[in-house]
Protein backbone atom coordinates (compact mmCIF):
# COMPACT_ATOMS: atom_id res chain seq x y z
CA UNK A 1 0.00 0.00 0.00
CA UNK A 2 2.90 2.41 0.54
CA UNK A 3 4.26 1.79 -2.77
CA UNK A 4 1.23 3.59 -4.60
CA UNK A 5 1.82 6.12 -6.85
CA UNK A 6 -0.96 9.18 -5.85
CA UNK A 7 -0.62 10.20 -9.63
CA UNK A 8 -0.90 7.14 -11.61
CA UNK A 9 -3.99 6.83 -9.56
CA UNK A 10 -5.45 9.90 -10.26
CA UNK A 11 -4.79 9.45 -13.57
CA UNK A 12 -6.45 5.40 -13.50
CA UNK A 13 -9.74 7.59 -12.08
CA UNK A 14 -9.67 9.33 -14.40
CA UNK A 15 -9.68 6.88 -17.34
CA UNK A 16 -12.14 4.55 -15.79
CA UNK A 17 -14.02 7.71 -15.43
CA UNK A 18 -13.81 8.59 -18.92
CA UNK A 19 -15.16 4.82 -19.82
CA UNK A 20 -18.02 5.80 -17.27
CA UNK A 21 -19.06 9.02 -19.04
CA UNK A 22 -18.94 6.44 -22.43
CA UNK A 23 -21.41 3.79 -21.09
CA UNK A 24 -23.40 6.59 -19.91
CA UNK A 25 -23.94 8.42 -23.25
CA UNK A 26 -24.19 4.57 -25.17
CA UNK A 27 -26.98 3.51 -22.60
CA UNK A 28 -28.48 7.31 -23.44
CA UNK A 29 -27.73 6.93 -27.09
CA UNK A 30 -29.69 3.22 -26.75
CA UNK A 31 -32.66 4.82 -24.42
CA UNK A 32 -33.27 7.66 -27.08
CA UNK A 33 -33.47 5.28 -29.64
CA UNK A 34 -35.54 2.82 -27.81
CA UNK A 35 -38.22 5.83 -27.21
CA UNK A 36 -38.09 7.21 -30.33
CA UNK A 37 -39.32 3.41 -31.64
CA UNK A 38 -41.75 3.25 -28.62
CA UNK A 39 -43.27 6.26 -29.94
CA UNK A 40 -43.73 5.21 -33.35
CA UNK A 41 -45.47 2.00 -31.92
CA UNK A 42 -47.59 3.21 -29.09
CA UNK A 43 -50.06 0.26 -29.45
CA UNK A 44 -47.23 -1.92 -28.53
CA UNK A 45 -46.13 -0.32 -25.52
CA UNK A 46 -48.18 -2.88 -22.87
CA UNK A 47 -46.86 -5.70 -24.74
CA UNK A 48 -43.29 -4.70 -25.22
CA UNK A 49 -40.70 -6.24 -22.24
CA UNK A 50 -37.17 -5.16 -21.10
CA UNK A 51 -35.45 -7.44 -23.34
CA UNK A 52 -37.24 -6.53 -26.40
CA UNK A 53 -36.10 -2.48 -25.91
CA UNK A 54 -32.70 -3.04 -28.58
CA UNK A 55 -29.43 -2.31 -26.62
CA UNK A 56 -26.95 -1.08 -29.82
CA UNK A 57 -23.92 0.39 -29.33
CA UNK A 58 -22.28 1.41 -31.72
CA UNK A 59 -18.79 -0.18 -32.98
CA UNK A 60 -16.85 3.06 -31.58
CA UNK A 61 -18.29 3.44 -28.44
CA UNK A 62 -17.37 -0.22 -28.13
CA UNK A 63 -13.74 0.66 -29.45
CA UNK A 64 -13.77 3.52 -27.07
CA UNK A 65 -15.14 1.94 -23.97
CA UNK A 66 -12.25 -0.75 -24.44
CA UNK A 67 -9.64 2.23 -25.08
CA UNK A 68 -9.48 3.77 -22.11
CA UNK A 69 -10.69 0.27 -19.73
CA UNK A 70 -7.13 -0.82 -20.82
CA UNK A 71 -4.47 1.96 -21.67
CA UNK A 72 -3.00 4.21 -19.03
CA UNK A 73 -3.40 7.38 -21.43
CA UNK A 74 -6.13 9.54 -20.13
CA UNK A 75 -7.95 12.35 -21.92
CA UNK A 76 -6.48 15.43 -20.77
CA UNK A 77 -9.78 17.37 -19.66
CA UNK A 78 -11.26 17.09 -16.00
CA UNK A 79 -14.16 14.70 -15.38
CA UNK A 80 -16.03 18.15 -14.47
CA UNK A 81 -14.95 19.81 -17.84
CA UNK A 82 -15.70 16.25 -20.10
CA UNK A 83 -19.27 16.31 -18.18
CA UNK A 84 -20.14 19.82 -19.45
CA UNK A 85 -19.84 18.90 -23.32
CA UNK A 86 -21.48 15.48 -22.47
CA UNK A 87 -24.59 16.88 -20.62
CA UNK A 88 -24.88 19.28 -24.01
CA UNK A 89 -25.00 16.42 -25.77
CA UNK A 90 -27.45 14.91 -23.79
CA UNK A 91 -29.76 17.40 -23.67
CA UNK A 92 -29.51 17.98 -28.07
CA UNK A 93 -31.15 14.20 -27.77
CA UNK A 94 -30.01 13.58 -31.13
CA UNK A 95 -26.77 13.18 -33.48
CA UNK A 96 -25.08 16.78 -34.03
CA UNK A 97 -22.43 18.01 -35.66
CA UNK A 98 -19.36 18.21 -33.77
CA UNK A 99 -15.98 20.17 -34.55
CA UNK A 100 -13.27 19.65 -32.38
CA UNK A 101 -10.04 21.77 -32.80
CA UNK A 102 -7.34 19.31 -31.87
CA UNK A 103 -6.50 15.58 -31.47
CA UNK A 104 -5.20 13.84 -28.87
CA UNK A 105 -5.96 11.23 -26.01
CA UNK A 106 -9.05 11.87 -25.68
CA UNK A 107 -10.78 12.25 -29.41
CA UNK A 108 -11.61 8.88 -29.54
CA UNK A 109 -14.17 9.73 -26.07
CA UNK A 110 -15.24 12.78 -27.71
CA UNK A 111 -16.42 10.41 -31.11
CA UNK A 112 -17.88 8.05 -28.90
CA UNK A 113 -20.15 10.43 -27.43
CA UNK A 114 -22.35 11.30 -30.63
CA UNK A 115 -22.60 8.06 -32.29
CA UNK A 116 -24.41 8.77 -35.66
CA UNK A 117 -23.56 12.43 -35.83
CA UNK A 118 -20.67 14.11 -37.50
CA UNK A 119 -17.51 14.46 -35.74
CA UNK A 120 -14.62 15.96 -37.12
CA UNK A 121 -11.23 17.10 -35.56
CA UNK A 122 -8.67 19.16 -36.73
CA UNK A 123 -5.10 19.31 -36.09
CA UNK A 124 -1.75 21.26 -37.09
CA UNK A 125 0.55 18.68 -36.52
CA UNK A 126 0.34 15.75 -39.69
CA UNK A 127 2.66 13.65 -37.62
CA UNK A 128 0.13 13.94 -34.46
CA UNK A 129 -2.76 12.97 -37.09
CA UNK A 130 -0.78 9.77 -38.36
CA UNK A 131 0.15 8.53 -34.86
CA UNK A 132 -3.27 9.08 -33.19
CA UNK A 133 -5.25 7.60 -36.01
CA UNK A 134 -2.67 4.26 -36.19
CA UNK A 135 -4.78 3.33 -32.52
CA UNK A 136 -7.87 5.08 -33.84
CA UNK A 137 -8.43 4.88 -37.69
CA UNK A 138 -11.93 5.76 -37.38
CA UNK A 139 -11.93 9.12 -36.97
CA UNK A 140 -12.34 11.94 -39.09
CA UNK A 141 -9.19 14.11 -38.87
CA UNK A 142 -7.65 16.57 -40.96
CA UNK A 143 -4.36 18.63 -41.42
CA UNK A 144 -4.62 22.31 -40.70
CA UNK A 145 -2.49 24.69 -42.07
CA UNK A 146 -1.92 28.14 -38.99
CA UNK A 147 -1.07 31.85 -40.45
CA UNK A 148 -0.46 33.28 -36.96
CA UNK A 149 2.04 32.88 -33.74
CA UNK A 150 1.15 33.12 -30.46
CA UNK A 151 4.08 36.07 -29.79
CA UNK A 152 1.53 38.13 -32.78
CA UNK A 153 -1.74 37.41 -30.72
CA UNK A 154 -1.56 41.32 -29.41
CA UNK A 155 -0.74 43.14 -32.36
CA UNK A 156 -3.59 40.80 -34.23
CA UNK A 157 -6.42 41.59 -31.73
CA UNK A 158 -5.94 45.54 -32.18
CA UNK A 159 -5.25 45.25 -35.88
CA UNK A 160 -7.75 43.25 -37.05
CA UNK A 161 -11.00 45.80 -36.64
CA UNK A 162 -8.68 47.55 -39.77
CA UNK A 163 -9.70 44.79 -41.97
CA UNK A 164 -13.07 44.77 -43.93
CA UNK A 165 -13.21 41.26 -44.10
CA UNK A 166 -12.73 40.49 -40.22
CA UNK A 167 -15.52 42.81 -39.09
CA UNK A 168 -18.55 41.13 -37.67
CA UNK A 169 -21.08 42.35 -40.34
CA UNK A 170 -19.08 40.99 -43.14
CA UNK A 171 -16.39 38.20 -42.08
CA UNK A 172 -16.26 35.04 -43.45
CA UNK A 173 -13.85 32.18 -43.43
CA UNK A 174 -13.20 30.02 -47.06
CA UNK A 175 -10.99 32.15 -48.89
CA UNK A 176 -10.68 35.05 -46.54
CA UNK A 177 -6.75 35.58 -47.04
CA UNK A 178 -7.02 39.60 -45.79
CA UNK A 179 -8.28 38.45 -42.35
CA UNK A 180 -5.09 36.81 -40.82
CA UNK A 181 -7.63 35.72 -38.14
CA UNK A 182 -9.95 33.57 -40.76
CA UNK A 183 -9.22 29.73 -40.90
CA UNK A 184 -9.44 30.33 -45.14
CA UNK A 185 -7.95 26.76 -46.22
CA UNK A 186 -9.95 24.56 -43.82
CA UNK A 187 -11.65 21.24 -45.87
CA UNK A 188 -15.21 22.07 -47.37
CA UNK A 189 -16.64 19.91 -45.16
CA UNK A 190 -16.21 22.14 -42.62
CA UNK A 191 -17.33 24.97 -44.03
CA UNK A 192 -20.43 23.54 -45.52
CA UNK A 193 -21.29 22.15 -42.20
CA UNK A 194 -23.92 24.11 -39.99
CA UNK A 195 -21.54 23.07 -36.36
CA UNK A 196 -23.92 22.75 -33.49
CA UNK A 197 -20.88 21.94 -31.09
CA UNK A 198 -17.42 23.44 -31.37
CA UNK A 199 -14.42 22.61 -29.00
CA UNK A 200 -11.07 24.29 -29.46
CA UNK A 201 -8.57 22.67 -27.54
CA UNK A 202 -5.93 23.40 -29.81
CA UNK A 203 -3.42 24.01 -31.97
CA UNK A 204 -0.68 24.74 -29.62
CA UNK A 205 -0.80 27.75 -27.65
CA UNK A 206 2.16 27.48 -24.96
CA UNK A 207 4.93 28.87 -26.63
CA UNK A 208 6.20 32.06 -28.35
CA UNK A 209 6.18 30.68 -32.27
CA UNK A 210 2.79 28.05 -31.59
CA UNK A 211 0.36 29.17 -33.59
CA UNK A 212 -1.84 29.74 -30.81
CA UNK A 213 -5.86 29.47 -30.67
CA UNK A 214 -6.52 33.07 -31.63
CA UNK A 215 -7.77 32.44 -35.39
CA UNK A 216 -9.55 29.27 -33.55
CA UNK A 217 -11.51 31.86 -31.46
CA UNK A 218 -11.97 33.76 -34.06
CA UNK A 219 -13.11 31.65 -37.19
CA UNK A 220 -15.62 29.56 -34.12
CA UNK A 221 -17.17 32.80 -33.33
CA UNK A 222 -17.29 33.49 -37.26
CA UNK A 223 -18.94 29.93 -38.03
CA UNK A 224 -21.70 30.13 -35.36
CA UNK A 225 -22.74 33.91 -36.19
CA UNK A 226 -23.39 33.01 -39.58
CA UNK A 227 -25.05 29.60 -39.03
CA UNK A 228 -28.25 29.73 -41.35
CA UNK A 229 -30.37 26.92 -39.55
CA UNK A 230 -32.32 27.90 -36.19
CA UNK A 231 -30.55 27.41 -32.88
CA UNK A 232 -27.48 28.29 -30.99
CA UNK A 233 -23.74 27.01 -31.46
CA UNK A 234 -22.17 25.77 -28.34
CA UNK A 235 -18.25 26.83 -28.13
CA UNK A 236 -16.39 25.34 -25.50
CA UNK A 237 -12.77 26.64 -25.42
CA UNK A 238 -10.39 24.56 -22.95
CA UNK A 239 -7.25 26.29 -21.35
CA UNK A 240 -9.03 29.60 -20.00
CA UNK A 241 -6.83 30.45 -17.56
CA UNK A 242 -4.42 31.31 -20.14
CA UNK A 243 -4.30 35.29 -21.08
CA UNK A 244 -4.13 34.81 -24.74
CA UNK A 245 -7.26 32.39 -24.52
CA UNK A 246 -9.11 34.70 -22.20
CA UNK A 247 -8.84 37.70 -23.56
CA UNK A 248 -10.07 36.25 -27.33
CA UNK A 249 -12.46 34.54 -25.75
CA UNK A 250 -14.29 37.65 -23.96
CA UNK A 251 -13.41 39.59 -27.66
CA UNK A 252 -15.09 37.11 -30.01
CA UNK A 253 -17.43 34.43 -27.77
CA UNK A 254 -18.39 37.27 -25.30
CA UNK A 255 -19.13 37.21 -21.74
CA UNK A 256 -22.65 37.75 -22.48
CA UNK A 257 -22.68 34.40 -24.08
CA UNK A 258 -20.79 32.12 -21.31
CA UNK A 259 -23.41 30.42 -19.48
CA UNK A 260 -20.89 27.31 -17.90
CA UNK A 261 -17.53 26.90 -16.97
CA UNK A 262 -15.39 24.30 -14.70
CA UNK A 263 -11.92 24.02 -14.01
CA UNK A 264 -10.26 25.51 -17.28
CA UNK A 265 -12.79 25.04 -19.20
CA UNK A 266 -15.69 27.32 -20.96
CA UNK A 267 -19.01 26.76 -22.20
CA UNK A 268 -20.71 29.63 -24.83
CA UNK A 269 -23.97 29.24 -26.55
CA UNK A 270 -23.77 31.58 -29.74
CA UNK A 271 -26.96 32.57 -31.75
CA UNK A 272 -26.90 33.98 -35.57
CA UNK A 273 -26.66 37.20 -36.04
CA UNK A 274 -28.33 39.37 -39.07
CA UNK A 275 -26.87 42.18 -37.89
CA UNK A 276 -25.37 43.75 -41.01
CA UNK A 277 -24.52 47.08 -39.20
CA UNK A 278 -22.65 45.37 -36.66
CA UNK A 279 -19.11 47.27 -35.08
CA UNK A 280 -17.96 44.33 -32.55
CA UNK A 281 -18.47 41.01 -31.74
CA UNK A 282 -19.53 41.39 -28.50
Amino acid sequence: MKNRNPLLEKRWLVGLTAVGLIVAGLFITSAVRSSETLSLCPGTLGIRTRNEISYDPTPIQMRAILHYATSRVVPQQSVAEIKISLDVIKSLGRPCNFLVFGLGHDSLMWASFNPGGTTVFLEEDPKWVHSILKDAPGLRAHTVRYRTQLRDAKTLLTSYRSEDTCSPAKAYLRGNEACKLALENLPDEVYETEWDMIMIDAPKGYFAEAPGRMAAVFSAAVMARNRKEPGLTHVFLHDVDRKVEKIYAEEFLCKKHLVNGAGRLWHFQIPPSNDTNASHFC
